[in-house]
């Protein structure tokens, strides 16, 4: 399968973390959700716990909507908060009540450590620096689920009981959201620094959107340690 195309920026990013990369959309969490072999008891840990990280990555794209320059990017920003916290979330608060959680008890479930430091750190992205280095920071989780839905929709096994979490992120409507973010993250670029290829801020920008990555294989692994 082809991997999605959600701009030339992102594009250069995930060549730059190659590795990382495919370890992250390859983790043996994402592929026990792709054949069914993922214990419940992982999921529904990793669930709780998506949800806080969710609370705190929707603060982190308001963060982004106030370092925007162009109403387009206000515009994204606002989207993308609105896909969150009234769509995504949705399906945690579904998948919970199930197994009898509430939504006051997942708002106030205690983060864990590998929860606590990737939201921080994109936090502090866009605390220290500016549009763009916030993008790299938060382009990981958003891009990455996006890959990941499309591959799983197309390679899960039939009987998976995943496969709603699977739907979720190859939906048209998600698809939308990483395409849309992807060219705005490009005209941001093209507007702050020009050409990504080579300018001074390449470097720091690649190293934000690397450890982003990894971090997001380490919140995999928290759900498999449960």
């Amino acid at each position: 399968m082809m991997r999605p195309d959600y701009g030339k920026t992102f594009g250069l990013w995930r060549a730059g973390a190659a590795e990382s990369w495919h370890t992250y959309t390859h983790h043996p969490f994402v592929e026990g959700l792709r054949d069914g072999t993922l214990p419940h008891a992982c999921f529904l840990h990793y669930l709780i716990q998506d949800y806080v990280f969710l609370v705190h990555f929707s603060r982190a794209w308001s963060l982004a909507l106030v370092k925007a320059e162009t109403l387009d990017e206000m515009r994204v920003c606002a989207g993308t908060v609105d896909a969150l916290v009234n769509h995504e979330m949705g399906l945690h608060i579904m998948t919970c009540a199930q197994e009898g959680i509430d939504e006051t008890t997942l708002f106030n479930a205690a983060e864990a450590d590998e929860n606590l430091a990737y939201t921080r750190y994109v936090m502090d992205a866009g605390l220290q620096g500016d549009f763009l280095d916030i993008m790299a920071a938060l382009a990981p989780c958003v891009m990455g689920y996006g890959e990941i839905g499309l591959r799983l929709a197309n390679e899960k096994n039939a009987d998976t009981p995943y496969a709603e979490w699977i739907a979720t992120y190859a939906d048209p409507d998600y698809q939308a959201v990483c395409t849309t973010a992807g060219a705005m993250i490009d005209s941001a670029v093209a507007r702050r620094i020009g050409d990504l290829a080579g300018a001074p801020r390449a470097a720091r920008l690649q190293s934000r959107f690397t450890r982003s990555t990894r971090l997001e294989i380490n919140f995999w692994q928290m759900g498999l340690n449960r």
